[in-house]
Formats: structure tokens, sequence, C-alpha cells
């Protein structure tokens, strides 16, 4: 294989150039990462995992008309996407309280929210992604009103999709992040969900016994991530299953 440029390398991808000008090439890896990379650990197909699912989730959303980066799916961990100008905000969406919003406003764990919420975090690993609110954002530059309006719209229709789907298989969609960023056809500027869609990204509940399926089981010690990853696959039906249970993730073409 020919070697490649590299353009970015995060905590859980790395961003080759791509084939064509406006591409690029996005691996998975099988590192995890919790509290801003302070613990770290390597999670054997996890990245397999994350590519097919966020793969799925990421056709999903074209087939309902929500706009992405994603092409096509390259092997077991590299799948080819467009190249975008990401904005250097985290917008997640709450439908049950977990997480930081428990921790900021002494909500208890698994209290659903009275509607969904998008809230904004500025992307900066120094600082811990602090939250930030629109007259921030508006401010400083990092996005116009009618981005942000049309982030959050983006953000619902994406909840939207991915609570349907989840509720159908018995997990309970109880937040997520995405990233969005900016595209343009000629001079005309458009929004589009990027990065990815996957159990490192969205907290993910059994709807009977609120098992954690996402990367809380990471975080508080609660077993092994792979498992609950297949788990989330296998229940989508993203992994192959045969008559002695789900394969691998290494079998995964």
């Amino acid at each position: 294989m020919a070697r490649r440029k590299l353009v970015y390398e995060g905590k859980a991808k790395i961003l080759y150039e791509g084939p064509e000008p406006g591409t690029l090439v996005q691996y998975f890896k099988d590192d995890a990462t919790a509290f801003n990379a302070e613990k770290r650990d390597v999670i054997d197909g996890k990245g397999v995992l994350n590519n097919r699912l966020s793969e799925f989730f990421m056709q999903g959303l074209s087939a309902i008309g929500v706009p992405n980066h994603f092409i096509k799916r390259l092997n077991m961990r590299e799948q080819l996407i467009r190249a975008v100008e990401i904005i250097p905000l985290e917008v997640v969406v709450r439908n049950v309280a977990a997480g930081s919003i428990c921790e900021r406003l002494g909500i208890e764990e698994g209290t659903p929210m009275p509607r969904p919420i998008v809230e904004f975090y500025l992307k900066n690993d120094e600082l811990g992604d602090p939250i930030v609110s629109e007259e921030h954002i508006i401010a400083f530059g990092w996005a116009a009103q009618q981005d942000l309006d049309d982030m959050v719209s983006l953000a619902l229709r994406v909840n939207d999709f991915l609570s349907g789907l989840m509720l159908g298989v018995g997990i309970k969609l109880v937040d997520f992040k995405i990233e969005i960023g900016r595209i343009w056809d000629g001079d005309f500027m458009r929004l589009i969900v990027a990065d990815e869609i996957s159990p490192d990204s969205c907290r993910l509940w059994d709807m009977e016994t609120n098992r954690k399926l996402d990367k809380d089981v990471f975080r508080r010690d609660l077993g092994d991530l792979a498992d609950a990853y297949t788990e989330v696959a296998r229940r989508l039906g993203v992994m192959p299953q045969g008559p002695s249970g789900v394969s691998k993730p290494t079998l995964i073409n």
C-alpha cells in the first residue's frame, strides 16, 4: 500500500488524505479514552465495531435526507468521507439525565428530560471541552445564528432517527454527541453531520435493565467494552451471527 499523508490523529481516529480532492480516509483505532484521556486502554476490535456502526447510522441518516460526510466503507477499519470544515463545537442532545448534567444541576441519573435538550461544548481538550452558550458562540465567532439554528435542527433530526432505531431493538438513547462541519457547493455553504456516530459518542442503556452498552462501561469499569458494543451491533443486525452466537469483530469484511 502506498504511504498516505496523515492529516490528523485524535484519541479514537486517524484521518488520512483521500484518493480524490475533497475526501479523507477515516481510520478507527482500538484506543479507548475517558476523563480527557486520563484513563486509557486498547480494546481489541473496538475500531472495527465503531467503523461498522458509524457506517450503519450514517447510511440511515442519508436515507432520510440528513446530510453527512460518509461516502463508503473501505475495509474493516476505514471509511471514505467528505472533507469538511469542522465547527469547533460538540453538539450534545440529552433525552435522559446522565453524566455531566447530573453533576451540574443535581439531577438524579435516569431522570427523563421534559424534552430533548441540546447543549454546545467548545472542542478544547486543554479546557476540558467546557459547555458554552449560544451567546458565547456568536460573540466569539465560532458560528453564526443561522448556523446554530441549522445545527439544532440537524441534531434533533438525528435524535429522532436514533431514538426510534434504538427503541426498536430494546435500547434507550440516553444522549449522544455529534460534530457538524461546513461544505461548499460553489458559493453555497451547507452544514452536514461529521465525525462519527457510535457507542463511543452515545449513551445507550438496555430498556429493561438499564445495563450500559456504551463507553460508560469503560469509564466506570462495568465489564468488557467490546462485549457491550458487540451487543449493540448484534441487536441492530450490523454484525453477522452464526448458530453459536455473534462472530468476532475481526471477522467483519
